[in-house]
């Protein structure tokens, strides 16, 4: 599939996660009830910044204690909210940033203080980076676009470059940020080095709306690579509409917000051609299109070879299931699956179908035999993933694999 059509064929939400790592002291910041803090501008130094020149963005920021203090937490923000991640040392002595800062952006750094009398300090510090000069910019395709979609649809981003290390997809994942109200739990996962999949732990709430964001414009990724401006969307979902297929009894019941809506009868893929199992998201509708044998591999002129127009073709995989008015096969819906994978019905359900689902909108097969939908690289099989599972390929919750 295109990049194009996966934009307009897929999406991907909110991770709210700091955006620090390393020692929780290394960004705390004294609390109110503790002693009132003095001055400690005169025994903290900073490596960028200093004498109001602009830094540079290629340089980590460096902290220093001096004159007997030491340093007990920092945290570096830039205006957007990003913090600047770093380690402290066991001493106090120095605090170092994971990363350069991003470029032509402007910081805030408050770092906290002790002497050795336990006496509390903070420094307030400001400085501002150069516009970071030639390195390649990562860019992040959000899908799919702005719109309204049913409560299956997953968001999707697309990378330009390829995202290999644990750490570097940790950057790029913090910065992706989903909203959506009512708010839901979700999480990132890695597909593979340049895709990321978000969902719900659970399908969106209907009426929901949900707002994709990435906040990565001048943020390092690693030496040579920084990223571009992201360009957001806006998602509405509509009605939760759910079809469930039983492909032993040739049945499909449709659900509009857990009413059922119609009973239709069926016909999906016969021995050989069976219907994959599990959650399926429409993907597309055409109201007219021509199926042929060969493009599901099936060669011309053999007894299997078809090239038929098809009416009101819902698309729910890459690899060609659709759901599809199929008046051919009349005597066996509801009786029998002769398919070729498909799911066929009389020409007046499959219209009715058509105009009720959008994009988004769930499909989910079961009582047959078939393969499992697969999670990545057949359409949207998100869904058919355990939640814990899901997790895990995020490089904030597990592996990033």
């Amino acid at each position: 599939m295109s990049r194009g059509s996966r934009r307009t064929a897929m999406i991907c939400f909110l991770v709210l996660v700091p955006l620090a790592v390393g020692p929780a002291a290394c960004d705390s910041i004294d609390s109110p009830q503790d002693a009132t803090p003095h001055d400690a501008t005169a025994h903290v130094a900073l490596s960028l910044g200093e004498g109001g020149r602009a830094a540079d963005p290629d340089e980590p920021l460096e902290i220093t204690a001096r004159d007997g203090s030491r340093i007990t937490g920092v945290r570096a923000v830039d205006a957007r909210g990003r913090r600047l991640a770093g380690e402290l040392s066991a001493d106090g002595a120095r605090w170092r940033s994971a990363t350069p800062p991003a470029g032509a952006t402007r910081y805030t750094v408050v770092v906290s203080t002790e002497r050795d009398d336990g006496a509390p300090g903070r420094r307030t510090a400001e400085f501002t980076t150069r516009p970071a000069e030639g390195d390649r910019k990562l860019t992040v395709d959000l899908g799919p676009q702005s719109g309204t979609y049913g409560v299956g649809q997953p968001i999707t981003a697309e990378l330009d470059h390829a995202v290999r290390s644990r750490a570097q997809r940790a950057i790029v994942e913090r910065v992706l940020k989903v909203e959506a109200t009512p708010a839901v739990e979700g999480s990132w996962r890695w597909m593979d080095d340049r895709t990321l999949h978000y969902r719900p732990r659970t399908y969106w709430p209907a009426h929901a709306t949900v707002t994709v964001r990435g906040e990565l414009e001048g943020l390092w990724i690693r030496d040579g690579l920084r990223g571009a401006e992201v360009e957001p969307v806006r998602l509405r979902t509509g009605d939760r509409i759910e079809a469930v297929v039983d492909m032993g009894k040739t049945l499909m019941t449709v659900r509009r917000d857990g009413e059922v809506v119609r009973t239709v009868p069926v016909t999906t893929g016969k021995p050989g051609f069976r219907t994959r199992e599990g959650v399926k998201v429409v993907l597309g509708k055409q109201a007219a299109v021509r199926m042929t044998g060969t493009s599901i591999g099936i060669p011309e002129g053999s007894p299997e070879s078809y090239d038929l127009p098809v009416q009101w073709a819902t698309q729910l995989t890459d690899s060609g299931e659709f759901v599809h008015a199929a008046p051919w096969s009349a005597e066996y819906h509801g009786r029998e699956n002769v398919s070729h994978g498909c799911t066929g019905m009389s020409t007046d359900n499959a219209r009715w179908f058509f105009e009720t689902v959008r994009p988004g909108d769930i499909v989910r097969y079961v009582g047959g035999d078939g393969e499992r939908m697969p999670v990545f690289g057949n359409g949207l099989g998100d869904w058919n993933l355990p939640w814990a599972e899901w997790r895990k390929g995020s490089a904030l919750n597990g592996t990033g694999a």
